[in-house]
């Protein structure tokens, strides 16, 4: 599987029938942009916006250092449109990422990744050096939920899994509420899997609410309730969304503070040769050290100065 470090705390979806929104997007901050093939393209348009996707990447001289992936929604394998989509844009420059909608089954992620290595085979070569197209697939039907074991080792260069409430809910006909319990199982089983099979991404539903300060409340309330249960990352429809998806997935600052100061500590505890001891009266052992190590790894991936925070603790000893 893929276990390349990446961050992706939001995933901005853009049409790619839009070449002023295409070309909006490149100042943007966001840790991927996902020029959208599929759902915001109209059959019609289909072609028009592939070729236009094509010179976009092209034109980019320097991906700008704001924005961390570049990624493409093509359409889905059972559509006549995704052979030509992944043939005229594996080899396209600057492109980091291939999402894969309605992925049911191993079979739509064995032939994305064959026409890859047929098309572009640069890009997906056994050189270390090399930086091969990542995939990310989404999950939308009860029948990919049930088979999310052999999906998820259906292709080395899988990245991620995304969960799609709407197509979901469709699926199982049943009805999105604002507490979300109707796709517990869904969510749950998407994120274990996603960790199981060691895969850096798992992205949870898109907020349909962008507007107004109940769509603030509810994208607020959403961020949280994905990171709980294991989500790393949203799907996101509008640039405004984008902003504070990043900060609700990325540590806490007092989280940050508290596991820095736990690894500090446990530099000395080590060396004293303490195995588990205590701090602010909590009891820390190898678990709780591990998790500061993610915790405060991710933390630098987001931008934060974590040197400042060592030196202010550089005295923190274990109780």
């Amino acid at each position: 599987m893929a276990t390349s470090s990446v961050l992706r705390r939001a995933l901005l979806y853009v049409p790619a029938s839009s070449q002023k929104f295409m070309t909006k997007s490149l100042s943007l901050a966001s840790d991927n942009i996902t020029y959208d093939l599929e759902d915001s393209v109209t059959p019609a348009n289909k072609q028009t916006a592939r070729t236009q996707l094509r010179d976009h990447l092209s034109s980019i001289s320097n991906k700008p250092a704001s924005i961390g992936e570049l990624a493409v929604r093509i359409n889905a394998v059972s559509t006549p449109y995704a052979l030509d989509d992944l043939t005229t844009l594996a080899s396209a420059p600057n492109l980091n990422a291939i999402v894969i909608p309605k992925v049911n089954s191993a079979s739509d992620l064995s032939f994305v990744t064959d026409v890859i290595r047929h098309a572009a085979p640069q890009r997906h070569s056994s050189d270390p050096m090399a930086s091969p197209l990542q995939l990310i697939a989404l999950i939308e039907s009860a029948r990919a939920v049930m088979d999310l074991r052999s999906i998820c080792a259906a292709s080395p260069y899988l990245s991620g899994l995304i969960f799609a409430a709407e197509d979901f809910a469709l699926d199982l006909s049943i009805t999105r509420t604002p507490g979300l319990a109707e796709f517990l199982y869904a969510r749950s089983a998407i994120v274990t899997a996603a960790r199981a099979f060691d895969l850096p991404s798992s992205i949870d539903l898109v907020c349909t609410s962008y507007k107004g300060p109940e769509g603030v409340k509810q994208l607020e309330e959403e961020c949280q309730n994905g990171k709980e249960m294991g989500f790393n990352g949203k799907q996101c429809i509008h640039p405004s969304q984008v902003e504070m998806t990043q900060r609700m997935f990325a540590p806490a600052e007092s989280e940050v503070e508290w596991y820095v100061r736990v690894l500090v500590a446990d530099d000395k505890a080590t060396a004293a040769g303490r195995g588990a001891w205590t701090l602010d009266g909590k009891m820390i052992d190898a678990p709780v050290v591990g998790k500061a190590r993610a915790v405060v790894a991710k933390a630098a991936k987001c931008g934060m100065d974590i040197e400042s925070i060592k030196a202010k603790w550089r005295d923190q000893k274990p109780e």
